[in-house]
């Protein structure tokens, strides 16, 4: 049995990670890919109170449970099924159910830091970088936070500039380098994205 081709896509937060990863599947095939994204796989915190979790710097590598996102990607390689954990971000804390996944013929990883990890690097076959300026960035910032996380302007901002921004600057600013190919203008970019999913049926075509 062929292994599923293993995509990274990679960037800074509001980069426009999900708009290519949504342009991807669209015109793959949603019956062909497995989506799986990074933030699924911050820490448990249930041992922490409220107080204490709510100061998670979400945008540092030690953030992530690692080990255990190498794992699933191993065994979805494998043709195994897994269980994914999900995060509520209203309560800073992994959700008590899990979503069964099992691979398609493509895996999709995305997330701001899966280039900056070498045991995560290692496992794709494609990896990509969405790469958008800063300004860009924050505003989408902004308007998803207010809009998909009940947060307020003032505490976006200082979240931005405390932890968000420095992250960036030291972790994924640098993972760039590892990319094979990079996205401008923010996920928009029609050529760069209709000459990576030419790429990707190359592959499978010739897997098949």
């Amino acid at each position: 049995m062929n292994k599923p081709l293993m995509i990274g896509i990679a960037g800074g937060s509001g980069s426009g990670k999900s708009t290519v990863t949504q342009e991807l599947i669209d015109l793959i095939g949603a019956e062909k890919v497995t989506l799986i994204q990074q933030d699924s796989y911050y820490k448990d915190q249930s041992h922490l109170p409220l107080e204490e979790r709510m100061k998670t710097n979400y945008d540092n590598p030690l953030s992530f449970d690692e080990a255990l996102l190498v794992d699933h990607l191993k065994d979805l390689k494998m043709g195994k099924t897994i269980q994914m954990p999900q995060y509520d971000y209203m309560v800073h804390n992994r959700k008590k159910d899990f979503i069964e996944l099992k691979a398609d013929k493509i895996i999709i990883l995305e997330g701001i830091l899966i280039l900056a990890e070498e045991s995560i690097r290692d496992l794709l076959d494609i990896k990509v970088f969405v790469d958008t300026d800063a300004d860009v960035r924050i505003i989408r910032r902004i308007l998803r936070d207010i809009k998909e996380r009940s947060r307020s302007l003032e505490s976006i901002i200082l979240q931005y500039m405390s932890t968000v921004r420095p992250a960036h600057l030291q972790f994924v600013e640098p993972s760039k380098r590892y990319a094979d190919i990079i996205i401008p203008e923010g996920g928009y970019n029609k050529v760069a994205i209709d000459l990576l999913v030419t790429k990707i049926k190359n592959v499978l075509s010739q897997g098949e």
